[in-house]
């Protein structure tokens, strides 16, 4: 049994982000699975002048040792004009300037959903290009698009059931990967 860390790159109280990283977690059986909302971890804008004359904010290195202490990650990345929010980005660049490898070791499953049809897909595509500079491992990905017609935040399921069988399969490689 691997230990196996979830979140998503959102700070919205109503995140289908975190809703989705939810939903997945609870789907994972054969492993340990911890979730936890990245605005637990509160830090102020990266600057250069700010690590100068302050360091780095405790909860950077709390989530850095979050991260060390698991075997894989479970990340849905929001997505604001095509890219990550600048809320994921700003912890990305603290976790960086402690620990450029930070994600060293880390097998990752990465995920994005959207109210529209694309599904966070361009958050999703420059996440797959960026995390692995820090030494994450992408094992897969998945795109859930319209979220609101394909996933029921009453009963907390996925209504189509298409898009549940393609998520159940990249969940199936996932776990079967980090094994």
């Amino acid at each position: 049994m691997k230990n196996i860390l979830a979140f998503s790159g959102s700070n919205s109280s109503t995140s289908i982000n975190q809703k989705l990283v939810e939903f997945v977690a609870s789907e994972i059986k054969e492993h340990e699975v911890k979730v936890i909302n990245l605005t637990s971890y509160p830090m102020p804008m990266y600057s250069e002048d700010e690590e100068k004359n302050n360091s780095f904010p405790e909860m950077t290195i709390e989530l850095k040792q979050e991260i060390f202490e698991v075997d894989a990650l479970i990340i849905s990345v929001n997505e604001h004009n095509g890219s990550w929010s600048a809320f994921f980005k700003n912890i990305i660049d603290w976790l960086s300037r402690l620990d450029r490898n930070f994600l060293e070791g880390k097998k990752v499953l990465l995920m994005s959903t959207a109210p529209g049809k694309r599904g966070g897909v361009g958050s999703l595509e420059y996440a797959k290009n960026v995390l692995p500079r820090f030494g994450a491992e992408i094992i897969e990905s998945f795109s859930f698009p319209s979220f609101y017609d394909n996933f029921s935040t009453e009963s907390n399921t996925v209504t189509d059931e298409t898009l549940l069988l393609g998520l159940n399969e990249v969940l199936s490689t996932f776990a079967h990967q980090i094994k």
